[in-house]
């Protein structure tokens, strides 16, 4: 069975998002929480909430969070808010405000007896 939570709109960049979920996809939800409250990136708290909301779900289901495993991490692009600089002589400089989206999807793992 699958258990999954979603984040939409979370206002950091999508490249730095990757960056951390890359990190701790290889680990198990359980430890992966850990990692991300040492690791001092902007993006590893908003990654750990969404993991957690994933672990929450699956318990309320009545699963243990030890038999659980990342099936995925999608990090997907979200709208961009665009804002302008002022410069000098009248002229303004483009930048763009990025969102992000986050899916954590949980599996079970199957015990080898």
């Amino acid at each position: 069975m699958e258990y999954q939570a979603t984040s939409k709109y979370v206002r950091v960049s999508t490249r730095k998002m990757r960056l951390v979920a890359d990190a701790i996809r290889k680990l198990s939800p359980n430890a992966a929480i850990l990692q991300l409250a040492a690791m001092p990136k902007v993006a590893a708290n908003p990654i750990a909430k969404v993991i957690s909301s994933a672990l929450a779900n699956a318990t309320a289901k009545g699963v243990k969070s030890e038999n659980l495993q990342f099936k995925r991490i999608e990090v997907m692009g979200g709208p961009v808010l665009k804002r302008w600089n002022a410069v000098s002589r009248g002229q303004a400089h483009a930048f763009k405000k990025r969102m992000t989206h986050i899916c954590v999807v949980l599996t079970e793992t199957e015990k080898k007896e």
